[in-house]
């Protein structure tokens, strides 16, 4: 029997652990399990009110009705005394007695009932009130709650990422290699371009152009009559044109 014991105490100890494990991280459901709750108390708390305001108004009933018999009564002892009728205004008279005292009994009643019933719904009133403004409270504490646990996995997070000013991580260092390499890919290439180049061939037809050129300026000066002197560079030989 003790070995039985001890296991539904640990049994019952994983069910609390597994169930207290379920409230931390579901807060809004514990929430909505309070407002149902309370509602449904409510309701029966005005179910209760509901009986209580029928024994009220079933009570101002009989005190109007009581009250209208007695003035009838009186009505009824004054007229059968006038008229000599002593022994039945007797009876009525007895009968006003009692009925007064149970009028009496009844008016006690209903303002003890009365003032129950606004005690009671005064009560519910306040308690509504209370339950509703700490709700509002678990609310925003709810909120603040979440935005801190925001703000903590951001920094941890953060922590966990070595990151500092200059460090370039992986990626970058893997786009600066591939750039660098693309660089020297290029200028390779424009360094094999430049020594396949012949200049001397470029050279050769810069000379052969301008031999060209002077041969066609002779021949123009000669069709116009002009004797083609030495060839000059400068603005000295461009002042030796014309007829000047």
């Amino acid at each position: 029997m003790a070995i039985f014991a001890r296991i539904g105490r640990l049994f019952k100890g994983f069910i609390g652990l597994f169930i207290s494990g379920l409230e931390e991280s579901n807060p809004e459901a514990l929430m909505d399990a309070a407002r149902q709750e309370f509602r449904d108390k409510i309701a029966q708390y005005n179910m209760a009110l509901a009986r209580m305001a029928g024994v009220a108004e079933r009570l101002k009933g009989q005190v109007k009705m009581k009250t209208q018999r007695a003035q009838d009564l009186e009505r009824r002892i004054l007229a059968n005394h006038q008229a000599g009728n002593a022994a039945l205004a007797g009876t009525l008279a007895r009968e006003l007695q009692e009925l007064k005292s149970d009028l009496t009994t009844d008016t006690h009643e209903l303002v003890e009932t009365e003032e129950a019933y606004q005690a009671n719904l005064r009560q519910a009133k306040v308690v509504q009130k209370e339950f509703e403004e700490k709700v509002r409270r678990l609310d925003k504490q709810l909120d603040q709650v979440k935005i801190k646990e925001a703000q903590a996995e951001a920094a941890g997070a953060l922590s966990n990422t070595a990151f500092k000013v200059g460090d370039l991580g992986d990626t970058m260092k893997t786009v600066e290699e591939v750039l660098q390499k693309r660089y020297e890919k290029s200028a390779g290439k424009a360094r094999v371009a430049k020594d396949m180049v012949d200049m001397n061939a470029i050279h050769e037809k810069e000379a052969e152009s301008k031999a060209l050129e002077q041969a066609a300026l002779a021949e123009f000066l000669a069709s116009q009559g002009i004797q083609a002197g030495p060839v000059s560079q400068g603005p000295a030989a461009q002042k030796e044109m014309g007829p000047g």
